[in-house]
């Protein structure tokens, strides 16, 4: 029974702690505060980021009349029948249009273009991101409008919950029947964080009408800038490079990089005098080559521990106000490799010994868990001493081995470069290989060594090591657990990677229960 036409519909999606429940409260609380018979319902998402949770709302598009009926709302949203789909996340909101709820004759989206990675992009062992070109793409060719913002840097000025701020757009919009004071009634009337609500709210319901009363002219303006306007300038990655070395270590670890870069770029020069290609293998390199200079341990973590910028953070995120004490505390558990890597290499071999050891009789690893209290004094006077042992860290056995991991590299893409472009360029990639910390990492390096040993040289053609170098990349970063990879060595003449050592533990079976009582 719809005396008055269809319902509106609206389809809220949230990702945990973002207050998506309140703000499909205050929807259905304005629809009936301005009067008009209304419907709310979710279903909840997974935790961890695999889904967000979904507010349905369904509006009577006119004021309820006295002693009419009350019409008749669905429960769940309808592929293709939903007017305003509103999300917080970007992929979140191509998650539902591919699922099929946007149409592109009904369909206003409002998406946030902020991104809160998923577990399958954060498990890939490349750069698992998904392209955020292509979702907005996908939003734009099934939707019959998009309205893309930041929703979490304006609720962050505005000093609120991100739901306020989509309570804003979505009163901006005109999809629903209500006016904006219905919705400002609303958030007074839950009584908590009023002020810092409503200032979401209007921030957000301004931005947007600004942005819809300049839409038509800004489009044309930007179609006619298109075809003359010049590429946007890439920041320089090597700057920043040094300046994280120097930040990590000091000046002659940043003169190390430069000089470093140098040869291989003078071997790209011999194998490339053109420069066609625009010094390609320099460019992979200068990534890579900078992240392994700077590998994790308890230095750096210390130093990052301490940083002015992750405290802001984390006040930002619990929505600390200036007067508010904010209490942090570190987890940590290093073990004997974390020690032995600032220990000159004859102490660090007879620690590393004792270790195994331990191990092979059936115990495990030695570790020393700590909290430490990084806002009070004693935490941050631990932290500050560990991070001021960066001196240190050149005498260290760790630091004399990364070193000369990094040095087999290079000359690998060296030797690589001014034999054959393509070997050098596959080599210089292979650098993604080495990532993350602990095993993780200690992984990725001997894959990447292997790599270089069996597949770099040999009698073949130089053309075809590269296509064994890529296949062989390609595999390891496709397959944590290097199965891919020892079928790729195989298949092109080199030999499996050597298995790891593996300590066996026995245990004493438990003794049978007693019998049970009949």
């Amino acid at each position: 029974m719809r005396p008055s036409g269809p319902p509106v519909t609206v389809l809220v999606c949230a990702l945990g702690g973002e207050g998506g429940g309140v703000l499909a409260e205050w929807l259905y609380g304005a629809a009936v505060r301005a009067g008009h018979a209304a419907q709310s319902t979710s279903i909840p998402g997974v935790a961890q980021r695999t889904g967000a949770t979904t507010y349905y709302v369904e509006v009577a598009p006119a004021p309820l009349a006295a002693g009419a009926p009350r019409p008749v709302f669905g429960l769940a949203p309808v592929p293709g029948g939903v007017d305003l789909l509103v999300s917080s996340e970007l992929l979140e909101t191509a998650r539902q249009v591919a699922a099929g709820m946007a149409s592109r004759e009904r369909t206003q989206i409002l998406s946030s273009t902020a991104r809160a990675l998923t577990v399958a992009e954060k498990m890939a062992l490349t750069d698992g991101r998904a392209d955020a070109a292509k979702l907005v793409g996908a939003l734009q060719r099934h939707a019959a409008q998009v309205d893309l913002l930041d929703f979490g840097t304006l609720a962050r000025e505005s000093g609120t919950a991100i739901s306020a701020v989509l309570l804003g757009a979505i009163a901006a919009s005109g999809v629903l029947p209500l006016p904006r004071a219905a919705y400002e009634e609303q958030i007074r009337a839950s009584g908590k964080g009023v002020a810092a609500s409503l200032r979401g709210f209007a921030l957000a319901f301004d931005t947007l009408r600004q942005r819809q009363d300049q839409q038509a002219a800004a489009v044309a303006l930007v179609q006619d800038m298109l075809p003359a306007a010049a590429p946007a300038a890439s920041p320089d990655l090597r700057a920043l490079a040094r300046q994280r070395l120097r930040d990590y270590q000091d000046e002659a670890y940043a003169r190390l990089y430069d000089e470093r870069l140098a040869r291989l770029e003078a071997a790209e020069r011999a194998a490339d005098p053109a420069a066609a290609r625009g010094g390609a293998i320099v460019q992979e390199a200068t990534r890579w080559l900078a992240l392994w200079m700077a590998f994790d341990d308890i230095v750096r973590v210390a130093a990052l521990k301490l940083a002015a910028s992750r405290l802001a953070r984390v006040r930002r995120e619990v929505g600390a106000r200036d007067d508010e004490i904010v209490r942090v505390y570190d987890h940590f558990k290093p073990g004997v490799p974390e020690f032995a890597a600032l220990l000159p290499a004859p102490l660090a071999s007879r620690l590393l010994a004792w270790d195994r050891r331990r191990i092979a009789a059936g115990r495990e690893p030695w570790a020393l868990p700590l909290k430490v209290g990084a806002h009070g004094v004693f935490g941050a006077l631990a932290l500050r001493f560990v991070a001021a042992l960066k001196g240190q860290r050149r005498r260290g056995s760790r630091f004399a081995l990364e070193q000369s991991l990094i040095e087999r590299w290079l000359a690998a893409v060296e030797r690589g470069t001014r034999e054959h472009w393509a070997l050098g360029h596959e080599l210089a990639q292979c650098g993604r290989l080495v990532k993350g910390y602990g095993s993780t990492n200690e992984r990725g390096k001997d894959n990447l060594l292997h790599i270089v040993d069996h597949l770099a040289a040999g009698p073949q053609p130089a053309a075809e090591r590269a296509a064994a170098v890529r296949a062989a990349r390609e595999a390891a970063l496709a397959d944590d657990a290097g199965r891919a990879l020892d079928a790729t060595l195989v298949a092109f003449g080199a030999p499996k990677r050597p298995p790891r050592e593996q300590v066996v533990r026995w245990f004493r079976r438990r003794p049978e229960a007693a019998a049970p009582v009949r």
